[in-house]
């Protein structure tokens, strides 16, 4: 019996669903009716059959114009000088280049791989030509500070159709604004149910060679998005590399970049750095006020009296610095000249007064406030904004805690990055046929570790503060080791090893004692 119709049995009595209640519940379909989401922002586009013009039509009316909007909006704040400062403590923290070493920039990390030693050996192989491929050593800073910026990363991977196992020939990095991914949902009628459920969701990207314009309407951009139909190529999903900031709106159908919630105090800064301009423009000068005594003279007489005094009195000589020459302007007002005011007979005579300038022109703090604020949306420590503090190594007991939030937060972005190198090692290893699709997911895929070069002088004081630390704790429980403690005990819970750090430690101070670099009586001694 089918368990929706299927009653309950309670002291003799069954209780079951009414035929109203029946026909109200709505039959479990054999498939899913929600096409499946993830972090990569594309968008989807349904319909019941599968037509390569439809999807183009309602990509450009509906995706191109925000997207293409929203990375000019980035690559435009990106300009501002304090958000490019930002950008650069990130970049720099980032990306580090060795200077006295033959390190690599970046490098892969297989010792979590279960994977023979000669496989080992051919994944650093073509990881390496990766990295040539890509220039990466000359163009790393650069690509970081696009990825970072625009939130997305495209990059066209090559390959000769005629010799697929030769891999990648090239690696081309593609303009964010000219490419768009797309996933189109088929959907099909359950005829168990007659629920509409989802059958298939093919993905692609879409390149246009010109990109879209500011697409307002009848504006030259909206023509352009319009015409995409016609300009855009189709490329597979294996043959584009993406990677995004793994940030999304809170609509979840368009990825953003992390300088998108710094968007609101970057305009109110700039708004607040023009108030302070006209401000000072305005108040700087001191001006003068004219109470003119004009008796019983008419309206008309009045004007016409202290208009001839105006242009007596007036004295605005400009000096032209194309030519060098002095040009009369006393034709022009503005708020700048003197002030004329008349006043009839009865009150006081003709007076001169003066209008002070400005008494506050050199506050600055409103200003510095929003550059702050601009500092903390970007997870920058607001001490590196300000010039005149010194940089000091000192103890870990003397790092700020923005300090090391920047660092957990650089290290973020170095593991959303790293998909970059993933992504691509992965087409190459499957095209040259060294694994399959199932070896890099039962082996690879969350084992593979990309490492970076670091040079975060915080990171390496913090790692010295705590060894130093755990050392003293390993000296004074020395007394205690082979009487209330083991030596296992203290390798496991000060210094942190796990099973197969012990192991490898003990197997090198054996070798150490057989040949000879170690006492074995001090050791002995030690037990």
């Amino acid at each position: 019996m089918d368990d929706r119709k299927q009653g309950i049995k309670l002291f003799g009595f069954e209780i079951n669903r009414t035929k109203k209640d029946e026909e109200a519940v709505t039959p479990i379909p054999s498939g899913s009716v929600v096409p499946p989401t993830d972090d990569d922002g594309s968008g989807y586009v349904t319909s019941p059959a599968y037509h390569y013009g439809m999807h183009l039509d309602i990509y450009a009316d509906l995706q191109v114009k925000d997207h293409a909007d929203l990375i000019r909006k980035y690559r435009a704040m990106a300009t501002q000088p304090e958000v490019d400062m930002a950008i650069e403590e990130i970049v720099n923290e980032a990306i580090v280049h060795p200077q006295y070493d033959e390190s690599k920039i970046v490098d892969v990390n297989l010792d979590r791989v279960e994977v023979s030693e000669s496989i080992r050996n051919r994944v650093k192989e073509e990881f390496d030509y990766i990295l040539k491929l890509m220039s990466f050593s000359e163009r790393a800073h650069d690509m970081f500070r696009n990825w970072y910026i625009d939130g997305r990363l495209y990059h066209h991977l090559v390959v000769d159709k005629d010799n697929l196992k030769a891999g990648i020939k090239e690696v081309r990095h593609i303009d964010s604004l000219k490419m768009r991914k797309v996933k189109h949902v088929k959907k099909k009628e359950d005829k168990a149910t007659g629920v509409t459920v989802v059958d298939k969701v093919d993905e692609f990207y879409i390149y246009t060679e010109k990109a879209p314009g500011n697409c307002g309407p009848g504006s030259a951009g909206a023509q352009g998005a319009q015409d995409i139909k016609g300009n855009a190529v189709r490329l597979s999903n294996d043959s584009v590399s993406y990677v995004t900031s793994g940030l999304l709106d809170e609509m979840r159908s368009k990825v953003i970049s992390h300088l998108h919630k710094a968007m609101r105090p970057i305009n109110q800064l700039r708004m607040m750095e023009d108030s302070l301009i006209i401000y000072r423009l305005a108040r700087a000068p001191e001006r003068r006020i004219f109470y003119v005594d004009v008796g019983n003279l008419p309206k008309g007489k009045a004007e016409a009296y202290i208009n001839t005094l105006m242009s007596r009195y007036r004295n605005k000589l400009v000096y032209d610095q194309s030519t060098g020459e002095l040009k009369d302007q006393r034709k022009h007002m503005s708020m700048l000249d003197d002030f004329w005011l008349p006043r009839r007979e009865g009150g006081r005579g003709t007076e001169v007064s003066t209008l002070p300038g400005g008494s506050n022109l050199g506050e600055i703090d409103d200003i510095k406030y929003f550059q702050r604020k601009v500092y903390q949306a970007l997870n920058v420590p607001v001490s590196r904004l300000e010039q005149e503090s010194a940089y000091s190594l000192g103890r870990a007991t003397e790092i700020t805690r923005e300090e090391i939030k920047f660092q957990k937060f650089v290290t973020n972005l170095r593991l959303r990055f790293a998909k970059l190198f993933t992504g691509i090692l992965r087409q190459q290893l499957i095209l040259k046929g060294i694994i399959t699709d199932s070896d890099w997911v039962d082996h690879f895929h969350n084992m593979i570790r990309i490492e970076f070069y670091k040079d975060n002088h915080y990171t390496e004081l913090k790692d010295a503060e705590v060894m130093r630390e755990r050392l003293n704790l390993m000296d004074q429980s020395a007394q205690y080791v082979g009487e209330y403690i083991s030596r296992d005990w203290v390798m496991k819970n000060i210094f942190r090893f796990d099973d197969k750090e012990r192991e490898a430690m003990k197997k090198e101070i054996e070798k150490e004692i057989a040949s000879g670099e170690v006492d074995p009586d001090k050791h002995e001694d030690d037990n």
